[in-house]
C-alpha cells in the first residue's frame, strides 16, 4: 500500500481532496470542474477511497464523495512536532528581528548605511578646492 504522503502528492489526488473540503461531490461534478475524464476522476477515488481518504454514498443514481477526518488527524498530529520546531525557531528569528529593529530605531545609533549614503552624499556635493 501507498503512503499517506505518496497518495496525496499526486497533484490530481490534491485537486480533488480541495474539492471534498467544502462539500461532498458526485464523480461528474469532480469531472466537471476538474477537467479531467471519468476514468481518471473514478481512479483518483479509488486510491483514495481505499486509502480512507474519502468515502461514498449512493444518493439515487449518483455515487456521492466526501472526506473522512481520520487521515488527515493522524497527519496533523505527526506534523504538530515539526510545528513546534519551526515555531521555536521563528519565534527565536523574530526575538533577533525586534532587537535589530530596536537598535536601528535608537536615535543614538543610526543604522550604518544611512550614515554611509550621508556621507557619500556629503563627499559629491562639497565644493572642490580651487587652485
Amino acid at each position: 500500500m501507498e503512503s499517506v504522503f505518496g497518495i496525496i502528492a499526486e497533484p490530481n489526488r490534491r485537486s480533488i481532496l480541495s474539492l471534498l473540503v467544502s462539500s461532498q461531490q458526485s464523480v461528474g461534478e469532480i469531472e466537471r470542474q476538474l477537467r479531467m475524464s471519468q476514468p481518471t476522476v473514478s481512479k483518483h477515488l479509488r486510491v483514495l477511497r481505499d486509502a480512507g481518504f474519502v468515502e461514498s454514498t449512493v444518493d439515487a443514481q449518483h455515487r456521492l464523495y466526501r472526506l473522512k477526518p481520520e487521515p488527515f488527524q493522524e497527519m496533523d498530529a505527526w506534523l504538530a512536532q515539526f510545528r513546534r520546531f519551526w515555531s521555536t525557531h521563528l519565534d527565536a528569528l523574530e526575538r533577533h528581528l525586534d532587537r535589530m529593529d530596536h537598535l536601528t530605531m535608537d536615535p543614538a545609533t543610526p543604522p550604518k548605511s544611512k550614515t554611509r549614503k550621508k556621507q557619500n552624499k556629503e563627499k559629491t556635493t562639497r565644493p572642490k578646492p580651487r587652485t
